[in-house]
């Protein structure tokens, strides 16, 4: 395989080594670039006005900008809040602006989720978000304009991605545990800040479902858009 290179626009807070690690387990043969993204809101940028502030297309285009120079196959906005909180038109308006920026396939968190779980064949969801109620439920919504149907719902308020990124992962685990999971087709935990990888495999070994997380998702979104095909057993149903 020739060397894919990724550009992503990322909200800093917490996770961002994901992306490196994913890099070296592929012997850099993939190559991740992340730009950071000016974030509205002072300890609550996961409030939905300052996520619109943030997810603003001029902020985006920004951004953008500084992975120009890089080339990129395909670039994400790496941002699941940040592209979901105005709907579905807004977000492809948000991959729009960024691939004319960049001149290469682009999109986003929330819009990986939705082709990830097209992809495997999902249709009704469990959702657990970091956010307060109104930004999960903006994420529910936003699903429903594909056509998927949303099961049960729980948030964790965290106000800003570092508390997000500072949540363990036998906390999430016992917050799925107290779900209702049997009547969903797999699990959706959105997010860029908080590390999802070893969640993913933890989870999906427990509960028995697909498990989707945002950074999972969007280097698998990248590597879709730029047609490469990748293998790795342990990171997740989705790349299998």
């Amino acid at each position: 395989m020739d060397i894919v290179k990724l550009g992503f626009l990322y909200p800093l807070g917490g996770a961002e080594y994901e992306y490196y690690h994913f890099e070296e387990r592929l012997d850099h043969r993939v190559r991740t670039y992340l730009t950071g993204v000016r974030i509205f809101g002072e300890g609550s940028d996961h409030d939905p006005e300052h996520l619109q502030r943030t997810g603003a297309l001029d902020n985006l285009t920004r951004a953008a900008i500084g992975l120009k120079p890089l080339s990129p196959d395909a670039a994400l906005w790496a941002c699941t809040s940040g592209s979901f909180i105005d709907g579905r038109a807004h977000a492809e308006k948000q991959a729009a602006a960024i691939a004319a920026t960049l001149g290469c396939p682009a999109s986003s968190t929330s819009l990986a989720f939705v082709h990830a779980a097209r992809h495997l064949g999902l249709q009704r969801l469990a959702l657990l978000a970091t956010y307060s109620e109104p930004a999960a439920q903006a994420f529910a919504n936003f699903l429903s304009e594909f056509g998927f149907e949303i099961g049960p719902i729980t948030w964790l308020d965290a106000p800003a991605g570092p508390d997000a990124a500072a949540f363990s992962i036998e906390k999430v685990m016992a917050t799925l545990a107290d779900m209702d999971l049997s009547s969903t087709d797999g699990v959706l935990i959105p997010d860029t800040a908080m590390p999802g990888f070893e969640l993913v495999r933890r989870a999906e070994a427990t509960f028995g479902l697909p498990v989707l997380a945002a950074n999972q998702v969007s280097i698998w979104e990248g590597l879709r858009l730029a047609e490469a095909s990748i293998t790795l057993a342990d990171h997740g149903r989705l790349f299998i």
